[in-house]
């Protein structure tokens, strides 16, 4: 944190500290690097997948693999869960988070990320998409922010890394 200030707290008490340009490249390199994550555009809209863990609906990605860079991670997360690969990615930049003990970990800690952004057409059906969905175990259905916004829980940090694309 910088002088105690950061850009989001969300339910579960992590913080988004800051979104840095740092390159891409370098970010992959970085030990604190831990994942990718995607904000997908459909039209002037957004698209947010309803996780079946956490229960609320947050944005698109996940965790590196061994030996993985940052694009490979978003590549693969997109496929896995929006069953494409898109090379209309944006690279917005490196995200800090401090994340407090959970799943991953038992110890409060800092980690980086990825942020990119993806652009669909505005005619994108969202059943025609979830069909391509590969992992449907964590992802119980798509569906765009301005349908759900106030009405559905979605991930603080998530619905505030929208506006950065």
């Amino acid at each position: 944190m910088v002088n105690g200030q950061y850009i989001c707290k969300d339910q579960d008490g992590n913080l988004l500290i800051s979104i840095d340009a740092v390159d891409e490249e370098a970010l992959s390199k970085d030990p604190r690097f831990t994942h990718c994550l995607a904000v997908v555009k459909v039209g002037d809209d957004y698209l947010l997948n309803r996780n079946k863990w956490r229960n609320r609906y947050e944005i698109f990605g996940g965790c590196i693999e061994k030996g993985e860079s940052a694009h490979e991670c978003i590549v693969r997360e997109c496929f896995e869960e929006l069953g494409f690969i898109s090379s209309d990615m944006t690279y917005l930049g490196a995200m800090t988070f401090l994340l407090k003990p959970d799943y991953f970990s038992k110890s409060e800690r800092i980690e980086l990320g990825g942020l990119y952004g993806i652009t669909l057409p505005g005619n994108t059906s969202l059943d025609d998409l979830y069909k391509k969905v590969a992992d449907k175990e964590e992802i119980t259905s798509l569906a765009l922010y301005s349908q759900i916004k106030g009405k559905e829980p979605i991930a603080l940090i998530d619905e505030k890394l929208l506006g950065y694309y």
